[in-house]
């Protein structure tokens, strides 16, 4: 179970990304990072600001395909983007094949993908980033296995997609909870099916911010 910063307007500051690439820096860590649409809730100066200062820190690029192998061993910066802008996605890889960053893309929604959608993401897989899990529509798990149970979340919201992805040539080892949502009952779960999970650090998925990291 790894966590993840976002970096998109409304959930981090310059400063703190500033200060999550020092820490990987001078501790020897990887710093995740993540965010959804590049133009549009992230900036596009901000993605090339954290791609920039990744490459004057010397930290080294991992996708969770990595982190899945036992690769990602040296400080570094695992960047990753989530649910389905494959458009502007696909707008930024010229930036980031500039930066040598290779990003995962966590993908949800996937079966609204046209056929050029679906080729452009191939596309991306063949440039060197990784293509992973993300859920069928993006429902809150937790909420979803009260209402259902556990094994009903993954067969309607995981492994449908899972095997679309499969389908069209994509192997994902890593699953993000939408909304960074889980709980260790679906940790356990999915760890039977997933080498990687991903949450995130401080969602804001309620009226309240909350931590949905594992101590």
């Amino acid at each position: 179970m790894l966590c993840t910063v976002g970096i998109d307007r409304d959930r981090s500051d310059d400063a703190g990304i500033d200060a999550g690439l020092d820490r990987a820096r001078d501790d020897g860590l990887v710093v995740q990072l993540y965010g959804h649409v590049p133009g549009r809730t992230v900036s596009l100066a901000r993605i090339e600001a954290v791609l920039a200062g990744a490459r004057d820190r010397g930290l080294a690029s991992f996708t969770y395909d990595d982190f899945a192998a036992g690769a990602a061993a040296a400080p570094g910066l695992a960047l990753s983007f989530d649910d389905a802008a494959i458009d502007e996605w696909v707008s930024i890889a010229d930036l980031l094949d500039t930066y040598a960053v290779r990003v995962t893309f966590f993908v949800a929604y996937y079966e609204t993908f046209t056929v050029e959608q679906r080729e452009r993401l191939r596309d991306l897989a063949a440039r060197g980033h990784a293509v992973a899990a993300h859920s069928v529509r993006h429902l809150r798990a937790p909420d979803y296995a009260e209402r259902h149970g556990l094994a009903a979340y993954v067969a309607d919201e995981v492994q449908p997609g899972v095997d679309a992805l499969r389908a069209d040539g994509h192997d994902p080892k890593a699953f993000a909870y939408p909304y960074g949502a889980r709980t260790s009952e679906l940790d356990r779960t999915l760890l039977v099916d997933f080498p990687i999970l991903r949450s995130v650090t401080f969602s804001r998925d309620s009226l309240l911010v909350v931590d949905p990291c594992p101590e």
